[in-house]
This record gives C-alpha cells, structure tokens and sequence, in this order.
C-alpha cells in the first residue's frame, strides 16, 4: 500500500525530494520570486510519489504516449479520457499548457501589470533589451553544432529571453518533446536571477563602472525632453506596437497582442476597471498557480535525471549569463563614445524577468552608491527585453515551424 518499496528500487525519487526541497527554501527562506518557485518545487514533490499519479507524462515527437500499456496518440485522446487514464496533472498539463492557452494569459497579465512609463520616458536605453536577445541566439547556434535539430536549437536558446510563457510558447510549436525540461530551465533560472546577474556583474563590470550615477550624467546632456501627454502616449503605445508587430512578424502576435491588450486596459483606467482588474489579479494569479504545478510535475525522475535534460539546464545557464553580459558590453562600447556615460547594470537588466531584473540591478548600484537610484532607468531595458524575447520568438517560429 506504502510507496517505500518504489523509492527503495529507485534512488532518483530522493534526488528528486532533495531537489523539490531546495526549491522550496529558495522561495520560503530566500524569497527568489516565490510565486513561480513554490507551485513548481510542489509539483516537483507530488510528481515523484510513486503511485500518486500527478507526474506528467510526457508525449513523444510524434504525440505517443503509453496508456494502460498501450501506445495511444495524446492528441487523440479527449480531455475526459486524459483525466481518467492518466490523472488530474496530465489532464491540466494537456489542456492548459500543451494547447498553448496558459502563456498568452499571462502575457495579458504581465502587460496589465507593468508600467511602460520608465522605457517611453527611456527609449535610447531600450537599445539594451535587444542587445540581450543576443543569448537567444548564440545558444541556438551552439545548440546546432552540439546535434540539436534547429527547432530543438531555438527552443533551447529561447531561455535566454528569461521569459517563462515565451519559452513555453516557442517550445509548444517547435520541439514540444523538450517542453518539460525547458520549462523547467526557464522558470528556475527566472527565480534565480538575484543570484545570476550579481553573478555576471561581477565578472563583467568594475568598480568604476557600477557608480556611474545616472542622474549626474543626465545634468551634463541638459534638460531631457518632457513629454506633454503621457497618458496619451500610454494609450496610444500598445495599439501601435501590436499593429507593427502583426504585421511584420504575424506568429509573434499571440504574445505581443496579449501583453499589449493587458498594459491598454490598464492605462485607459476606469472604463475598463474591471477588466484590468481581473486580469491583473483573477485571471493570472490562477494562471500562475496552474502553471507553475504543471511545470513542476514535468519533473519526474525518469524524465529529469538524463544527460539530454542536464545539457538542456547548461545550456540555459549559458544562454542567461550571455543575454546578461551582451547587455553590459553594449553599454560599455556605447559609453566610449558618448559624453553621458550608462551604468552596465541598465545592460544587464535586458532580461524579461520584469521587475526583478530591475530591483536586483537597482540593488547592486546602491551597494555601490546609496544614491545611485537606478530601477527606472533598468525598467527601461528590462521592459524592452520582455517585447524583445516574444519578437525573437515569434521570428523563430516563422522561420522553423
């Protein structure tokens, strides 16, 4: 009746429980962004119960998977019929996440949560978010020469954007075999940011570079220009970028669209209240939680614990830490020909981790200079990272898919 007999015949489960726990002091002890961590170190634990049926099962390339003994088609099989043969976990897991329905969500979620203020009143420094995407497509090369067909290449260098629903999204269509593991690499590096980019940094920059005050630089460009109308242009951004974006790259639009709908019912305001509303809270907090299980239920020993997957985490690290210092070496190559200087940090702030690549930046510079108050200055690059990693996506897609 107990599980001691399965654990005892494999050892992975316990490498497993150790794991799901680390996670969780991470998200409890260290607070590294404890609304993703949480929900995915428990899913990691219930996945790994022998007998509880709440690891995902996942499909091959060709969608097969082995029901009751039987190889059946996933896609064949109706939601009703997941649930009963395989359980609740599969059933989310293929009816959430598989179907591509969970990132959009989010997207309008994070689009309804963010301020694009800091990068309208910034846009010189938005150059910075697309330097990041340079790990995106770095990996991807690497990836190729490695052996990866170029699907699996692009799903893998797609970590690099720092983006949890962009990796989901892109892997869905490209090489949804590997959406366990990308996933995984994807929402873990996120949670840990506040350990990568210090990391980064420290390699990177010198103490020079880190007290670069923005303010006092700004003082010797003169009066920045000001922006009369900003509600206005707030109203006005997100109907002109989705309309650009649908136009050059079409397959990017489930994302852009999404985040741009979600950051429009928030600057028009009370009109659309309610929706901003439900969208901001509601709706992505549910997102969040059921993603985050399904995520970490992807995490069985069987499907963790294999040098494919353990490349797939060294790859992500490696596409992470060169979004980062792509980002600083810009900065730096800008600044030696220009009067006003940029802090790197604003470089390595390119990420989509918004707003925690930001604070973590912010945090750095006052460890250097208490009043080197950088967070809007980082929102600026941070947020054209996140439109920047759903470009570089959908671009992807179109070529690959």
């Amino acid at each position: 009746m107990t599980a001691f007999s399965s654990i005892a015949a494999d050892p992975g489960f316990i490498v497993m429980y150790l794991i799901a726990f680390v996670l969780l002091y991470l998200g409890v002890k260290k607070h590294y962004e404890p609304l993703l961590l949480i929900p995915i170190a428990f899913g990691v634990l219930l996945a790994n119960f022998p007998g509880g049926e709440m690891g995902v099962i996942q499909a091959d390339e060709n969608g097969m998977v082995m029901v009751n003994g039987v190889m059946e088609n996933i896609y064949d099989m109706p939601l009703h019929k997941i649930a009963h043969d395989l359980g609740l976990m599969n059933f989310l897991y293929y009816g959430l996440i598989k179907t591509g329905f969970l990132p959009p969500v989010i997207f309008m979620g994070v689009g309804a949560m963010t301020d694009f203020g800091p990068m309208l009143r910034n846009l010189k420094l938005s150059i910075f978010g697309a330097a990041a995407q340079f790990g995106i497509f770095a990996v991807l090369l690497a990836s190729l020469l490695m052996g990866f067909t170029p699907q699996e290449a692009a799903s893998l260098g797609i970590i690099g954007g720092a983006d949890g629903p962009t990796s989901i999204f892109t892997t869905i269509k490209l090489a949804p075999h590997l959406l366990g593991p990308i996933a995984i690499a994807a929402y873990s590096y996120m949670a840990l940011v506040p350990v990568i980019i210090p990391l980064v940094v420290r390699i990177c920059c010198s103490e020079k570079d880190l007290k670069i005050n923005m303010k006092e630089q700004e003082k010797l460009a003169g009066k920045p220009v000001e922006i009369k109308n900003m509600r206005l242009l707030k109203i006005l951004f997100p109907i002109t970028v989705t309309t650009v974006v649908a136009i050059l790259v079409p397959s990017a639009v489930s994302l852009i669209g999404m985040l741009m709908f979600g950051n429009l019912i928030k600057e028009i305001g009370s009109d659309t209240s309610r929706i901003y509303d439900a969208a901001a809270n509601g709706i992505m907090n549910a997102a969040t939680v059921f993603l985050g299980l399904c995520v970490g239920a992807t995490m069985t020993s069987k499907a963790f614990l294999n040098w494919s997957t353990l490349g797939i985490l060294a790859g992500g690290f490696l596409a992470f830490c060169l979004a980062i210092s792509a980002g600083i070496y810009l900065v730096k190559f800008v600044n030696l020909f220009s009067k006003q200087k940029i802090n790197p940090l604003i470089g390595a702030t390119g990420l989509s981790a918004v707003p925690m690549a930001s604070r973590v930046a912010n945090e750095i510079a006052l460890k250097h200079d208490p009043k080197n108050f950088l967070l809007n200055y980082c929102m600026a690059s941070n947020i054209s990272g996140v439109i920047g990693s759903a470009v570089a996506a959908g671009i992807l897609i179109s070529f690959l898919s």
